[in-house]
């Protein structure tokens, strides 16, 4: 068996206590698979007091990150403050001090990822970061390793819980939005501001990590389209039921001849499809490979100890690659650096979806023809089509269309909002049939 792998802990939040509690619990296991004693050996964090009582008498804690990424006994540091301003000077320093990092910071990766990479490279060190997308489900692991055979064609996820709780809660009991966010922030699923998660940006910052692995690109989260969920209406909600379809909020990438979809926003999803089932504040990713075809990978995207799960599975990779050739180290986005490729992002406006449409016209002969002459010349084609009688002699109008480019369907969002008879903004969500 080789020495003890000596790891400094940055942070004593929920994941950092769960960390610590997983290590101390299942040491002897851990250690049977690593090869290697894991030991924490120094914690700092903004509030020690959180800390001490919690740990082990003899572990130093202090209040000052310099002194753990400074500590020649330190040989991994386990980064768990979250944000992007400390953080990335910490694991800057921890890796030109040579020390291999572990992080579940998605923020931080998905901004400054390219640059944290190729210094860890340089420097011959390892930056892993399962923890970072989907908590305690493998998915980076499986991506990069068990699919390597493959050539992804796209993938899709509900990789945001909060935003998963209230779209489920709105679907099971009725409620709006801003109800179910109140219930969401007393059970601690949602932040007192809510903005990262409700506004897709968490998400955004996943799926940026997320298409890099898949497709051998640099992260790019500044090119990944975010739509949140505060217009998800509960009428729009009912309406997708009766139609047979959920709305889930998800971020989808795909691999098309002419470049890379990145996107995140709410979508209507098939009640058939088993991304419709995942409720609650669950996680699930759907990958497509061209050899193993569709793969679904479910389970809880956050907490403490599920994401704890994914920070000591780092570990244990770090221990068991310590003293390999850096050269045949798995790569940290499955791709050899030397050989990502500056893919074409495709804009927002190239995009190909389906669409659900509602508005409110004037109830009169000649209506529907209106609006559909309009979808026609934009080359939508109509799936299906609902009306809903209301008084004053007005009607919803629920469309269904086929797939189409995303600038076709805003101009044609824009045509049928001009006219005399339609007296409402058009609701739109984007539509998805994953097979």
């Amino acid at each position: 068996m080789t020495n003890k792998i000596k790891v400094g802990l940055l942070g004593f939040g929920v994941v950092a206590g769960g960390t610590y509690d997983v290590l101390k619990r299942n040491a002897d296991e851990i250690t049977r698979r690593a090869g290697s004693n894991i030991e924490v050996v120094r914690i700092a964090t903004r509030t020690p007091s959180k800390a001490i009582g919690h740990v082990d008498e003899h572990i130093p804690v202090t209040d000052n990150m310099e002194d753990v990424i400074n500590d020649p006994n330190v040989d991994v540091v386990v980064e768990l403050i979250g944000g992007t301003t400390t953080a990335k000077d910490i694991v800057i320093k921890a890796i030109e001090n040579g020390k291999h990092v572990v992080t579940a910071n998605k923020a931080l990766l998905a901004h400054y990822g390219n640059e944290i990479f190729a210094l860890a490279a340089e420097k011959k060190v390892i930056v892993a970061f399962e923890a970072a997308v989907a908590g305690g489900i493998p998915i980076i692991k499986t991506m990069r390793e068990g699919l390597t055979g493959n050539r992804i064609l796209w993938l899709a996820g509900i990789i945001n819980g909060t935003t998963n709780f209230i779209l489920s809660e709105m679907y099971k009991k009725g409620l709006a939005y801003e109800q179910v966010l109140s219930e969401a922030q007393r059970l601690g699923y949602a932040e007192a501001d809510p903005t990262f998660d409700v506004e897709g940006i968490d998400a955004g910052h996943k799926l940026s990590i997320l298409a890099a692995i898949a497709f051998g690109i640099p992260v790019n989260f500044k090119h990944v389209y975010t739509e949140g969920i505060r217009e998800i209406q509960e009428k729009d909600i009912s309406y997708a039921r009766r139609l047979g379809y959920r709305i889930k909020l998800l971020g989808i990438t795909k691999h098309r001849e002419e470049g890379i979809e990145m996107r995140v926003h709410p979508t209507l999803v098939s009640q058939q499809q088993l991304l419709a089932s995942v409720d609650g504040a669950m996680n699930a990713v759907v990958v497509d490979g061209d050899a193993v075809g569709q793969t679904l990978f479910y389970g809880q995207g956050a907490g403490s100890e599920p994401t704890a799960s994914a920070v000591v599975a780092d570990l244990v990779d770090v221990a068991r690659m310590l003293n390999a050739n850096p050269e045949h180290r798995v790569p940290a986005l499955a791709f050899q650096a030397r050989s990502l490729r500056d893919i074409n992002l495709l804009p927002m406006q190239e995009v190909i979806s389906s669409y659900y449409l509602r508005f409110t016209v004037v109830d009169r002969p000649g209506v529907l023809s209106e609006v559909t002459e309009i979808l026609a010349k934009g080359r939508i084609s109509v799936k299906s089509m609902l009306q809903d009688e209301e008084h004053d002699g007005q009607a919803t109008i629920i469309i269904l269309t086929h797939r189409a480019k995303e600038g076709a369907a805003n101009e044609a969002i824009k045509d049928i909002e001009s006219l005399s008879c339609v007296n409402s903004k058009v609701v739109r969500i984007r539509m998805e049939n994953f097979v």
